[in-house]
């Protein structure tokens, strides 16, 4: 709804075909582990993976972060395409899910915080210096960017403020420009 509120069409992606006609992709929140075996039947995975390293924008939130970091703990298959580290469900589960206020980049403009929706989410434990910190909450990075893919280990579709879906928008512009 995002997405469609900042006037961008919007398609469900299930499988490789429907990854062909896409230009940019947004990789949800939900559990990490079953969005990969829903993945297995038509190579999906190897698809994403092809098109993000060929520069198509993606935007991940939560178990999309999960997906796409290079090391998940605890050990499960990744997507490998984003130069982080994470743990699963590092804040607690369900029951401690929680909203924050994300400290923003100065690039983001005023207000300088969000509200982040914090759902079972990850914790970024590393990075590699291509990765760049977007947005922070106490000492973790919770909303990073490398290339031309965006990561949130928070949900920013849960909340009225849309600079985390307009930045997205003009990454897609960049990469289909």
């Amino acid at each position: 709804m995002a997405l469609r509120d900042l006037g961008a069409e919007v398609r469900a992606v299930r499988t490789a075909v429907d990854l062909d006609d896409v230009r940019a992709l947004v990789i949800p929140g939900g559990e990490s582990s079953a969005m990969l075996r829903l993945m297995k039947p038509e190579n999906l995975s190897h698809k994403i993976v092809e098109r993000t390293r060929a520069g198509m924008a993606v935007l991940a939130t939560c178990a999309g972060v999960i997906l796409l970091a290079q090391t998940v703990v605890p050990t499960q298959p990744s997507l490998a395409v984003l130069a982080i580290d994470v743990e699963r469900n590092a804040y607690g589960r369900q029951v401690c899910s929680t909203i924050a206020e994300v400290d923003l980049s100065p690039d983001f403009g005023d207000p300088p915080r969000m509200e982040g929706v914090f759902i079972r989410a990850p914790r970024i434990t590393g990075r590699e210096a291509s990765v760049e910190v977007l947005g922070s909450w106490g000492n973790d990075a919770v909303l990073v960017r490398q290339d031309r893919v965006l990561a949130a280990t928070f949900h920013p579709e849960l909340t009225g403020d849309r600079r985390v879906h307009e930045l997205f928008l003009r990454i897609g512009e960049e990469a289909n420009g």
